[in-house]
């Protein structure tokens, strides 16, 4: 009996515990093509994922190093003071804290899935102590691993704009739109002339670093064969498709975080009211070691009923959000990989792991979905609390404790159009009017999206709603490079086009060209030139204010910029967008087409001599067409590569057919991979 009693109590942990088999690396092989794009086969999804871990690790280690810094109080020791604010960050939304008390919540598939990922990356580590980037990251442990991706998604929810706001005793300013977007698009088979179900994935990300897309394609013996990006750090794919169905993210923008101010206590600075009693708030001093500075930084962080808390010149301030309230986001993503049907991948969402992204999905079985999906709080509508304002952080009125379901947030399936897109613009635009949801029947408190984009206005000038839609017009909509008819941006440039050449002859020769370019954003384009510069300026100048026209005077004072730049840098005005921007890799540079909020969109940051270089914009493109029979047919593309070191033949040899629009294809079939492998070899 007590030998029994024993085998059960020892059973017991192991199903707690989260060391698993030690996995051989000669049972899995990777399968790099000639595009450098890793294919990782073996046995078992955990076995797949410690390939994964090599594959990427020798792509780019410090990206997947980078992810694990805060988990560690690692940021500042390695960044500087620019990492500090990680640290900090990690600790006051209670990250780690979260994640031992969920721990629990995590299926035991997912964690032989995250055992096997971190074994391969702390083997990679041990074999390559030189490429590691401080002695005391590795080894990683699983908690740790999970507190990072928890930290992670606080930061994507928009926690740092946040911290940012209340650090600096700011008010919530008028987000600037457009700079940044994603475009995804599901059609069903009846609207296409090939019969097939087509679905666009286009996240525009950062070009390079953890927030890039990497290609991989993962296979095992239990279920999973899919291809698509992931993120670093990613034990398997974030948005792609598999043998059966295929799914594309969008980042959303509503209200998915409130800020809270405190009543404090005249005579007590560490309390706070609520509900008319005095509250102590949570106090910890945490320690940040910080390069260059030889003796450790302590700063205190709060907590409060509201969650983080941080104390500017104005009081005390309360930030709350569903990311940093669950843990379960890979776990979730994991199962959407293994999903073989609608019904399962519904299912995967219904877990409410996942607090944000809008999500386009379809299949084989001609179905065709989208959801704009979060974390949202259901806040006390019976109040005038303007909840994208600070609110009051002294009743339980505003403090919510549950989400709106997933069947309760909006979300197609087969409309009659036969189409449904999402370029970050409101979810009651997104098929034909006829079929759109009305925003009165979702609760103001939510902040849904209601506003249209360049892209999503330019989309549907483009899509055939009349007639069918072939494969070659789907990818020609997706690498479109033409503003619409009436521009959305925030900032209305109507005065520009208005000035006049005699009025003002000095600027005479930019005056013409603006007014008659074409609002297009190809590389040897001069009007985009002139654009491009105009909307860096202006963004800087009107940075905060609320969306307007621009004044003739202002209309002026750009004109002038932009000629002084141009005259400055390059020693003339007759230039074209691709003289100005470039896409750059290592040593190398091209003329790079693509403006803000395109279809086929570019944003810049500053380089030498006046120039500007793409620090985001297509990054992974995939087009996936599914039909009832066979594998789906999948092409793809990306901005520069499969490599992010210098030297490596895959660091760049995607650029050129990126740069005209061409695609790559991509197979789940395992013959294929292996006839066309480039090389084939266990991770050791």
């Amino acid at each position: 009996m007590r030998k029994t009693l024993l085998l059960s109590f020892f059973a017991l942990l192991c199903i707690n515990c989260t060391s698993q088999t030690k996995i051989d690396p000669a049972k899995i092989e990777i399968v790099r093509d000639s595009f450098g794009v890793p294919h990782i086969f073996a046995k078992t999804d955990a076995e797949v994922a410690y390939g994964l871990a090599w594959a990427g690790a020798e792509d780019d280690f410090k990206s997947l190093q980078e992810v694990i810094l805060p988990a560690k109080n690692l940021m500042a020791s390695v960044q500087g003071k620019k990492g500090a604010a990680g640290d900090y960050a990690f600790a006051l939304f209670r990250c780690r804290e979260i994640t031992e008390e969920k721990w629990n919540t995590l299926t035991p598939a997912f964690l032989k899935l995250i055992d096997g990922y971190l074994q391969g990356l702390n083997d990679y580590a041990k074999k390559h102590p030189e490429e590691v980037i401080h002695k005391k990251i590795f080894p990683v442990t699983p908690k740790e691993y999970i507190s990072s991706s928890v930290f992670a998604l606080t930061i994507f929810n928009g926690a740092d704009q946040a911290l940012f706001r209340i650090f600096n005793n700011k008010e919530w300013e008028v987000p600037e739109l457009n700079k940044k977007g994603s475009n995804s698009a599901a059609i069903s088979s009846s609207k296409t002339t090939s019969g097939e179900a087509f679905l666009l994935i286009n996240a525009h990300q950062p070009n390079t670093g953890p927030q890039s897309f990497y290609e991989a394609h993962l296979c095992s013996e239990e279920g999973l064969n899919i291809t698509g990006g992931l993120l670093a750090g990613g034990p398997c794919i974030l948005h792609g498709a598999n043998e059966n169905l295929g799914w594309a993210h969008t980042v959303n923008y509503c209200d998915r975080l409130d800020e809270f101010q405190l009543e404090m206590n005249p005579d007590n600075p560490l309390q706070y009211k609520f509900d008319g009693q005095w509250v102590d708030l949570e106090v910890k001093t945490i320690k940040l070691k910080i390069k260059g500075i030889p003796i450790n930084v302590k700063r205190k962080v709060y907590w409060s009923k509201y969650g983080a808390t941080m104390k500017n010149e104005q009081g005390f301030f309360s930030m709350r959000l569903g990311a940093n309230m669950k843990i379960g986001v890979l776990d979730q993503w994991y199962q959407m990989n293994k999903a073989k049907n609608f019904t399962e991948f519904y299912a995967a969402l219904s877990r409410q792991e996942l607090s944000m992204f809008n999500i386009m999905y379809a299949d084989r079985y001609d179905t065709i979905f989208y959801i704009n999906n979060a974390l949202m709080p259901v806040r006390d509508a019976s109040s005038n609390y303007n909840w994208k304002k600070t609110v009051p952080g002294n009743t339980s009125k505003t403090l919510w404790t549950s989400f709106r379901p997933e069947p309760t947030l909006p979300q197609y399936i087969n409309p009659k159009s036969g189409f449904l897109f999402n370029t970050n613009h409101s979810s009651f635009l997104a098929t034909a009017d006829a079929d759109n949801l009305k925003p009165s029947s979702f609760a103001k408190t939510d902040g849904w999206e209601e506003y249209h984009l360049n892209r999503s206005v330019r989309f549907l000038e483009l899509f055939p709603q009349d007639e069918k839609l072939s494969y070659l017009k789907f990818k020609q909509i997706k690498f479109d490079k033409q503003l619409p008819d009436v521009l959305q941006y925030p900032y209305k440039l109507d005065s520009m086009l208005l000035l006049s050449e005699t009025e003002y002859p000095a600027l005479a020769g930019l005056i013409t060209t603006f007014r008659n370019w074409d609002k297009r954003g190809d590389a040897d384009n001069k009007g985009a030139a002139i654009f491009l510069l105009t909307y860096e300026h202006l963004k800087k100048q009107l940075q905060g204010q609320p969306p307007r026209a621009i004044t003739k005077a202002e209309a002026v004072e750009t004109f002038t910029h932009v000629q002084n730049y141009m005259q400055t840098n390059f020693g003339k005005t007759d230039l074209t967008l691709g003289d100005i921007q470039k896409l750059v890799r290592g040593d190398k540079e091209w003329p790079l087409g693509g403006l803000s909020d395109q279809l086929s969109p570019q944003w810049t940051e500053p380089i030498a001599n006046g120039k500007l270089k793409s620090i985001g914009g297509d990054g992974l493109i995939m087009f996936v067409r599914f039909s009832k029979e066979g594998l789906p047919k999948i092409e793809t593309i990306n901005m520069y590569g499969a490599s992010a070191k210098p030297g490596n033949k895959h660091f760049d040899n995607q650029v050129e057919m990126y740069l005209k629009q061409q695609t790559k294809t991509m197979t789940l079939d395992k013959a294929a991979v292996y006839k066309n492998a480039e090389r084939v070899y266990h991770p050791q």
